[in-house]
């Protein structure tokens, strides 16, 4: 009794195989087309220009106050001399510092609204498998080497549909 129950089983797993359904879709195609990318881009963009403003005006003065002393050094007296040696360490120190702090809430930035932009296509995809019965949904930019377009469905756009692009 169990080998026919056994058999049966056999015969039946390849038809339930067939009938799971499979698909991909290709994000490097949806997300720039998503205008809460474009918007993300500008912000990052702005964030990134005043950055560079700030840094900017910070070399500016630590050049002019290097120039200054540069030519005023011969003239200084030793406590003097190593008093602004100092400041323009200080400076330096100051200038390097809010560059990597730059750096790091730039990276910050950019983080939070890709992930704002991932969990919306997450949530479209998973939108999208339940309603058509999809057992997997995969992007294919995420390294995955090979994806059968015969037995998998690429719903790319019903993704771009159900995100209103």
């Amino acid at each position: 009794m169990k080998k026919i129950l056994f058999a049966a089983l056999m015969l039946l797993a390849p038809l339930t195989m067939s009938a799971q359904k499979f698909g991909h879709f290709n994000s490097n195609e949806i997300v720039p087309s998503m205008p809460e990318y474009t918007t993300a881009q500008n912000e990052i963009q702005a964030l990134s220009k005043q950055y560079e403003d700030d840094l900017k005006r910070m070399q500016d003065e630590f050049q002019k106050k290097s120039e200054e002393f540069e030519k005023e050094q011969a003239n200084l007296l030793d406590n003097v001399r190593q008093r602004r040696q100092q400041e323009l360490q200080d400076l330096y120190q100051r200038l390097d510092q809010t560059y990597r702090d730059n750096q790091q809430a730039l990276q910050k930035a950019t983080a939070e609204k890709m992930q704002a932009i991932s969990e919306k296509i997450s949530t479209a995809v998973k939108q999208i498998g339940e309603a058509g019965g999809y057992v997997y949904i995969m992007d294919v930019t995420s390294g995955i080497p090979y994806i059968s377009t015969k037995l998998s469905t690429d719903i790319t756009a019903d993704l771009k549909k159900a995100l209103g692009i």
